[in-house]
């Protein structure tokens, strides 16, 4: 085994955790987010939606033992993984993948960290959302509350699940 593959894990690690990836993006892609939470069903808008379920999952699985801690850095490599292939499927090319690449990370960081202050302090999610998926500019009110809504039940019926259930690939009992 390789020095790097020893300190973040082998392609083989990460592809254990793929069928919770894989829910994540499905939960992200839900039509309900498109159609009733009116975020824009575009590739940015998808991102957004994938962000945030993924930046929910990561602060579930952060308050576990060290496996689920593990498990959360692997699942984050699967999601840069998905979404340099992603980029590099749109046609950019490789001189300026690595700047895209930073700033979507520094997106999901964004994420993680005005999600984690909305349930530190309780919060409804709509600073959050409005911030960081409708980017200041929601198509409505009514979007915001069902987003926001949806991503803090979300959020609340994730802390019911075991941890060895999320990491087997199940969101919801």
């Amino acid at each position: 085994m390789s020095f790097l593959a020893r300190i973040f894990g082998s392609k083989q690690d990460r592809e254990a955790y793929r069928p919770l990836y894989e829910a994540i993006v499905n939960e992200g892609r839900a039509p309900c987010w498109y159609t009733e939470g009116q975020v824009p069903d575009t590739v940015d808008g998808r991102f957004q939606m994938i962000a945030a379920i993924l930046a929910l999952v990561l602060i579930r699985l952060e308050r576990e033992d060290a496996r689920a801690r593990t498990a959360s850095v692997l699942l984050a490599e699967l999601f840069i993984d998905d979404m340099e292939g992603s980029i590099r499927q749109l046609g950019i090319g490789d001189l300026v993948v690595g700047k895209h690449m930073g700033k979507l990370m520094a997106a999901l960081g964004g994420r993680l960290s005005a999600l984690r202050a909305e349930i530190e302090e309780d919060g409804d999610f709509t600073g959050a959302v409005t911030r960081n998926i409708f980017r200041a500019s929601p198509p409505s009110d009514a979007a915001i509350r069902f987003v926001s809504s949806r991503l803090k039940i979300f959020h609340r019926d994730l802390e019911a699940v075991p941890a060895d259930v999320i990491l087997a690939g199940k969101l919801a009992l």
